[in-house]
């Protein structure tokens, strides 16, 4: 898995997550087998594949809350393999979950604070960034909600909120759209552009919503059983037809076709 021409960073080689050679093996089962990945500043990749194709295991070693069989981690140009997730996270790395992880006896703008003051940041700091990823987020009206009142996508929402609050340099996010509306898609596509563009952050996306992940990366990267199928634009990947066949429908393949 490698960069292409989209990559949106325009700093030094060193400023980049990489992942070199990660294999992952879980009771004989290889979820993860001499994988390359790297992800710059100020650049949005969106990662696609099956179930079972390492999606998560990847997001899982990279930050640190699983350890590779094989292979190093870096972030900026520092070898992390051997780091905790919360040193991890100190130096830079945000995650969410697929399951939107909410702390459902505090309020919203309690639960975004926690990822100020996890790394630090003093009280009022916590409070300002929270407020003003709520308004982003357009939760403000439920800032003094308890998190557990709030619908499934909207609790994604708190937690994406919540992994910004750090103030990362790259923040990876798994399934971040599910139990969103559709109407909701487009306005949570420009809160990932806003991440990328007025945070300076790099972006890893992981979610099978299509249309979003088209529509907000600047690269894509396709997994299959643990190894790299495809690496490219969106344009470049919905124009692979074995892409499009496994992933994207048959109706894209004949679309493709037709078009060629």
């Amino acid at each position: 898995m490698g960069t292409s021409g989209a990559s949106r960073d325009g700093g030094s080689s060193g400023a980049r997550l990489r992942a070199t050679d990660v294999a992952r093996a879980f009771k004989g089962v290889q979820a993860l087998e001499g994988l390359n990945f790297e992800l710059g500043r100020h650049e949005v990749v969106g990662l696609i594949g099956p179930n079972g194709a390492g999606k998560t295991t990847l997001i899982n070693v990279i930050t640190g809350f699983d350890r590779p069989t094989a292979g190093a981690i870096e972030l900026d140009g520092v070898d992390v393999t051997g780091w905790p997730a919360s040193r991890r996270a100190r130096a830079g790395l945000a995650r969410t979950f697929q399951q939107g992880r909410v702390f459902g006896e505090l309020t919203v703008q309690e639960n975004v604070e926690l990822g100020a003051l996890g790394v630090g940041a003093g009280a009022h700091q916590a409070r300002a960034r929270a407020d003003e990823l709520l308004s982003i987020m357009q939760l403000a009206d439920h800032a003094k909600l308890p998190a557990s009142l709030l619908a499934h996508g909207e609790q994604r929402k708190v937690a994406v909120a919540r992994a910004l609050a750090s103030r990362p340099r790259y923040v990876l996010m798994d399934e971040p759209a599910a139990g969103l509306f559709e109407s909701d898609i487009s306005a949570f596509a420009e809160v990932i552009r806003s991440v990328r563009d007025g945070y300076d952050a790099g972006v890893l996306i992981v979610d099978h919503n299509m249309a979003l992940i088209m529509a907000v990366s600047d690269r894509i990267e396709v997994l299959d059983q643990g190894r790299s199928l495809a690496s490219g634009t969106p344009e470049e990947i919905r124009r692979n037809i074995d892409v499009a066949a496994a992933y994207l429908g048959a109706s894209g393949v004949t679309a493709e076709r037709e078009r060629g």
